[in-house]
């Protein structure tokens, strides 16, 4: 069985007495069933799985439940056979997305407290919506994420020791020693054409056949792409276009979407596509990165959404539509191959994963610096540039980004195939792989110094 982090989100919400029903959100094919399923089995007595799109397919049956008697019901004849208390019993709804009037019975389940509720869904910010009455309160959501590079090398066999080692090193701001580097770079490589898909590590580890690999590549593809087939015929078709062009927009200069070329025609905007990009971005099979011209801390509050990057949930997938099982084309430096679109899949891959919001820095005299993340210890914007060459020290969009006093950001970082770490006019160049230990917050428990009321004689307290 893979090693994900996500066992300790799952184990947290069943363990710690938290009544919210926890709805875990996340692409297709990732392993979110899995996981809820081995740990259900693991801390319950009694499991009970409902898969509901696969009712909603055949039987239909939950499609008339409209109480949470009619639930009771129907989850005692799948069970065929008693169950217990909240104590020792916990339901997983499967594909809750299928059904969206039974988002909203979770919060009259959860206020009745018979059994323990589980749910998940590849689309659950699209039901969400579309929901009339949506259970705030009730429910917390987490999504999940294929898995990122440290539980890649996990699943590769390197320990945690050594992991920790590095993580060390990073933190110092040094180096790896020279032999571990071209260790580390060699798996980041394997990464690349591997992914973070349970099911393509899982054909790759015994076999390290490519073929089968790709393979699975293959279909977790086109299952993606036949996924939008809920919505109309034009509709469909169009989201299908946009998720296809995807690699092709990545090999571009500007890297972000152009809207004419969706079905080349000329003034198209944003707006004429919204709801395709959220189905693309809301069902977790794309990443999006949303432009921003004046940076300040949150971002959020200058981003913009029409100028839209989008890259695949999952840089095997990249790799697969690119390059197929010509593995030279990532493992060796070819000078005829540009793996800057890789390099900037991957990173945005990682940077999701660790809970990072992504946006780009877009500005017409200045030029585009490829990510910029909110570093909540610093209350900074953090800038970021990926190189996949040997040039990773010319990046003109990036001096001229930091040298702008008005955006008051002194620190970026640089990653790229050079081992060395050193910081230089404020940049930081760093490994590729160090990337995996730039997390969204800090693991150390922060607990908040007590306040001391003020007693009647102190002289903060204002007498009339």
């Amino acid at each position: 069985m893979l090693q994900r982090k996500f066992t300790s989100v799952l184990e947290r919400y069943l363990t710690e007495g938290t009544d919210k029903i926890l709805l875990v959100n996340g692409a297709r094919q990732i392993g979110k069933s899995y996981l809820i399923r081995y740990v259900g089995q693991k801390l319950y007595r009694h499991y009970v799985e409902i898969n509901l799109q696969d009712d909603k397919n055949n039987q239909s049956v939950f499609a008339h439940v409209r109480s949470k008697e009619d639930m009771y019901l129907q989850i005692g004849a799948i069970a065929n056979t008693s169950l217990g208390d909240k104590s020792d019993t916990l339901i997983f709804l499967d594909e809750i997305q299928a059904y969206p009037h039974l988002l909203t019975m979770l919060k009259f389940l959860r206020e009745d407290g018979k059994y323990h509720f589980i749910a998940s869904g590849s689309q659950l910010g699209i039901a969400l919506y579309e929901t009339p009455s949506v259970p705030i309160g009730s429910v917390a959501i987490e999504t999940m994420y294929p898995l990122d590079f440290e539980e890649f090398l996990w699943a590769m066999g390197v320990m945690q020791e050594p992991i920790d080692t590095m993580r060390q090193h990073f933190l110092a701001k040094e180096p790896l020693p020279e032999g571990l580097h071209r260790y580390m770079l060699q798996l980041f490589k394997y990464y690349l054409l591997v992914g973070g898909l349970p099911e393509a590590i899982n054909k790759f580890l015994p076999t390290r056949n490519i073929h089968e690999v790709r393979s699975i590549h293959k279909y977790i593809h086109e299952l993606y792409r036949t996924d939008a087939s809920q919505y109309d015929q034009d509709r469909k078709l169009t989201i299908r276009r946009i998720y296809d062009m995807i690699p092709s927009q990545l090999e571009n200069k500007k890297k972000r979407i152009v809207y004419q070329d969706i079905e080349d025609k000329k003034g198209k905007r944003f707006t004429n596509y919204q709801d395709e990009f959220e189905y693309l971005i809301e069902s977790g099979i794309t990443l999006n990165v949303q432009a921003v011209s004046q940076p300040k801390y949150p971002l959020a509050e200058s981003s913009s959404k029409n100028l839209l990057k989008l890259y695949l949930n999952d840089v095997g997938l990249l790799t697969y539509l690119l390059y197929n099982i010509n593995i030279n084309a990532v493992l060796q430096d070819q000078k005829s191959i540009n793996l800057g679109s890789v390099y900037e899949s991957v990173v945005a891959q990682e940077l999701r994963a660790h809970g990072y919001k992504l946006y780009y820095y877009d500005n017409k005299k200045k030029g585009e610096v490829d990510y910029l993340i909110n570093d909540t210890n610093t209350v900074q914007v953090l800038p970021i540039e990926v190189k996949s060459g040997k040039d990773y020290t010319e990046h003109s969009a990036l001096t001229k980004f930091l040298g702008d006093k008005e955006y008051n950001i002194d620190q970026a970082f640089v990653f790229s195939n050079d081992p060395n770490v050193y910081e230089e006019d404020g940049i930081r160049y760093m490994p590729i792989y160090y990337i995996m230990f730039l997390q969204q917050t800090p693991t150390d428990v922060v607990i908040l110094p007590p306040i001391e009321m003020p007693t009647e004689n102190s002289s903060t307290v204002t007498r009339r």
